[in-house]
């Protein structure tokens, strides 16, 4: 009997451990949010929607925003599902371990149980076999307690005392065995306590566990819930951005078809500006030269008027703000239009308010609203190096130069994010003979 409970103990303890195994393979063998939401991973989204910002310039407001928060969704979605994954799979070992150490329980319950009843009988038959030897001992006593050899001499006769020898040979044995029925209930009496005060600390420690592994179980369900519900909120929001995005498409190819149309007549414009500059730099030539002639005529030398020029002896033009450029000019593929596009300018990243300047001496010959280019103005610095230059600020929040002429340097207006912009900055750009070029091939 104490080998099969003995059997019986040595079965929990191989089923707990290997339960316990299990139960720690699988909280450490699956991905945590916070291991999949590491700051790497952050940095790379916020590059990627700085880069969208980019891409999405000379956008509306309100389209760059719903499509930004839209690729933010979704950047979020993965580590989201695999946080809800890494919960549910922990819910559901809990939920294993929890069941198999209520099992568990329950089997050494019974077996609390049955050793309790087996104790019962063992102390039963140990009373019983008590009682017999004590009537025993009382019939010795009372009978004169004789021997075995004194009950056989007292025979009378031959067939007497072979029938006296044999009852006290039964009595003797009857005796012995009941000692050693005696012996062996208190004995299997001892060993049952031993295991009932074994199984009972057993039973109290698999409660505990119990209760431990019913919490963990419960807040592995809380937690799976609490993912869930993260990651239906996440799909919900994606399912909102992407139809406003969706919604506002045809109004945003509309917007870039008028941006376009307004290109091509700012371009116009600014081939006749081209065209009359050019015939202002001849005559301005035509002038000097008549002029030198007059003096050399009078016996006098000519100086001819000075010309703006960088005072830092670098580039013609000279930076329109204090800031870094964020973004170059070139072609971008538009994410939500499906479209290339040329970046017409540099932008420069810097707050809303910063103070704008003249990059060169010019005559201001635009100055107001641009459409998608917000509050801009326009210079106009001359034939440089064979070609009418002129610049551009835009997206400003406010103009102080509304015309005439201006220096290098002089404070022309204040930055900002009017018309289709993403957030404060300043769109600057040069034309040259009308026609778009890079910047930084003048600054």
């Amino acid at each position: 009997m104490l080998g099969s409970r003995g059997g019986t103990r040595r079965r929990y303890a191989v089923a707990t451990a290997a339960a316990t195994a299990v139960l720690c393979a699988v909280s450490f063998s699956l991905p945590t949010l916070a291991r999949a939401d590491t700051g790497d991973e952050k940095k790379k989204v916020d590059a990627q929607i700085e880069q969208l910002h980019d891409a999405l310039e000379g956008t509306s407001a309100e389209l760059a925003q719903a499509y930004v928060a839209l690729q933010s969704v979704q950047a979020q979605l993965p580590a989201a599902e695999a946080a809800l994954a890494d919960a549910q799979a922990k819910a559901r070992a809990a939920e294993k371990y929890n069941t198999e150490v209520g099992l568990q329980l329950q089997v050494a319950q019974a077996n609390e149980a049955r050793a309790g009843e087996n104790l019962s009988r063992s102390e039963a038959a140990l009373d019983s076999t008590q009682r017999v030897l004590d009537a025993f001992a009382a019939d010795m006593f009372q009978g004169g307690g004789d021997s075995q050899l004194s009950v056989a001499l007292g025979a009378v006769s031959a067939d007497d005392f072979a029938t006296r020898l044999v009852l006290a040979d039964t009595v003797t044995s009857m005796t012995n065995e009941a000692l050693n029925q005696l012996a062996a209930a208190r004995a299997d009496g001892e060993a049952t306590r031993a295991y009932l005060v074994a199984v009972r600390a057993e039973v109290e420690d698999l409660k505990r566990r119990a209760e431990a592994a019913l919490s963990a179980a419960n807040a592995s369900k809380a937690a799976a819930a609490t993912a869930k519900q993260a990651v239906d909120s996440l799909i919900a929001e994606k399912a909102s951005y992407a139809g406003q995005v969706e919604s506002r498409k045809a109004d945003e190819l509309a917007k870039l078809q008028a941006a376009e149309a307004e290109q091509a007549r700012l371009q116009a414009v600014l081939v006749e500006q081209a065209r009359l500059a050019r015939e202002a730099e001849a005559a301005r030539k035509k002038a000097e030269a008549a002029a030198a002639a007059a003096a050399a005529a009078a016996g006098k030398s000519y100086t001819p008027p000075a010309r703006d020029s960088n005072p830092t002896g670098g580039a013609f033009l000279s930076y329109p703000a204090n800031g870094r450029i964020t973004s170059e000019f070139g072609m971008r593929f538009h994410p939500i239009l499906l479209v290339w596009k040329l970046h017409t300018g540099t932008d420069f990243g810097i707050p809303c308010g910063t103070p704008v300047y003249a990059t060169a001496a010019g005559r201001v010959i635009s100055a107001g609203w641009g459409g998608g280019y917000g509050n801009r103005i326009m210079i106009d610095h001359g034939i440089q190096r064979g070609v009418d230059l002129v610049t551009t600020y835009n997206h400003l929040s406010s103009i102080v130069a509304h015309g005439g002429s201006v220096a290098r340097g002089q404070l022309i207006g204040y930055s900002g994010t009017t018309g289709y912009s993403t957030g404060c900055h300043l769109h600057f750009e040069t034309l040259e003979d009308g026609s778009f070029v890079n910047p930084r091939t003048w600054i």
